[in-house]
């Protein structure tokens, strides 16, 4: 289904990328909502963001204060003239933040992954005027992450917006959570009209992976960051380490380079011809490449032999993946396509075997 959208307009925040949502990652105490509410607001940021009731993987943490850091944000809107925003998990959430003024909600990656409890979310907005973003699910399902979006949408909500939070891996790697810029890219594809935030501070998880990923969102195009910033990250209560003080995020967003989503791509013309070109030209290798590998598997059908052959398998993929680093290409990439290449070939011959 389409998503009916209308833009996310609020009165006193520039239209321009980014739009900006800062603040801690949870509120903990009164003066250290206010601390850093005023430090932001000292830099700008019209739109302050802070935690007040916080799921954790395992019971014990801080979950939050509840409602108590309900008054904390409207004394921040009171004293400060930033808009409020914070996260809601059920309906009893949706509630206490509508009753108390909060201006913005979004909603967590993991309530997005679940379709129940985004459906409950959904029944207590029906017929609430009130911005919703809404974070990818923790595992890369963008059919699920639209789904939430469609579920919102349904009760007629229309200021929507995605956030790219990243994805949870197995693999630990530089990131806390693996950016995976092609499935925010395809869901840009998918629902042109929606915004899209960058959560940089979810998708590093630590606070010098912010500035490289904020930039690499705009030069994706996105519109806008909710960024985690405290007034002392170091004795933070959640999450200490990916959060940054009000004043480097001031440097931070100074040195943000912001290219021009509208410009025309006339001029490359003639490039993407060139890239076409050697697309048709990849058809027709791997077409030849899959034919070569049905004679492979009629051969193995009639001398009894089995399809995987793991020794070759590991060859073609430690081979490629040198060869490809020799070309300037990533050998993750390489490994990836030529995976993706032997699934297609093991495809094509059970086909073969099991005529």
């Amino acid at each position: 289904m389409e998503l009916e959208l209308q833009k996310i307009e609020l009165p006193g925040v520039p239209a321009e990328r980014p739009l900006v949502i800062a603040g801690p990652c949870s509120a903990e105490t009164e003066e250290q909502v206010m601390d850093t509410a005023r430090q932001l607001a000292k830099h700008g940021v019209k739109i302050f963001r802070a935690g007040i009731w916080k799921p954790r993987t395992k019971p014990g943490g801080f979950e939050g204060v509840g409602v108590e850091g309900l008054a904390w944000l409207k004394k921040v809107k009171q004293e400060t003239g930033m808009y409020t925003a914070t996260e809601v998990a059920n309906a009893k959430h949706v509630f206490e933040a509508l009753k108390a003024g909060v201006d913005i909600l979004w909603i967590g990656a993991r309530t997005t992954a679940n379709p129940f409890a985004m459906q409950e979310i959904a029944d207590a907005l029906r017929g609430v005027d009130i911005p919703v973003l809404v974070k990818n699910p923790v595992s890369p399902d963008l059919e699920l992450w639209i789904g939430a979006l469609e579920r919102i949408n349904q009760a007629g909500l229309k200021r929507l917006a995605a956030i790219h939070r990243g994805f949870s891996s197995f693999d630990k790697k530089i990131y806390r959570n693996l950016p995976q810029w092609h499935i925010p890219i395809e869901l840009r594809r998918r629902i042109p009209d929606l915004p899209i935030f960058c959560d940089p501070s979810h998708i590093g998880g630590k606070r010098e992976l912010v500035a490289p990923l904020c930039q690499q969102a705009m030069d994706l195009g996105f519109d806008g960051l909710i960024i985690e910033s405290h007034c002392n990250p170091d004795k933070a209560w959640s999450d200490a380490s990916q959060q940054v003080t009000p004043d480097v995020l001031d440097f931070i967003l100074d040195q943000l380079v912001i290219r021009d989503t509208h410009q025309s791509t006339e001029n490359l013309k003639d490039l993407r011809k060139q890239i076409d070109e050697c697309d048709d030209d990849l058809i027709q290798i791997l077409a030849k490449r899959m034919r070569v590998a049905r004679e492979i598997g009629t051969y193995k059908k009639e001398h009894d032999m089995t399809i995987l052959q793991t020794d070759r398998y590991s060859e073609i993929l430690n081979k490629r993946g040198a060869q490809g680093t020799q070309c300037d290409m990533d050998a993750d990439f390489i490994k990836k396509v030529f995976e993706a290449i032997h699934e297609e070939s093991v495809h094509q011959q059970m086909e073969i075997i099991n005529k």
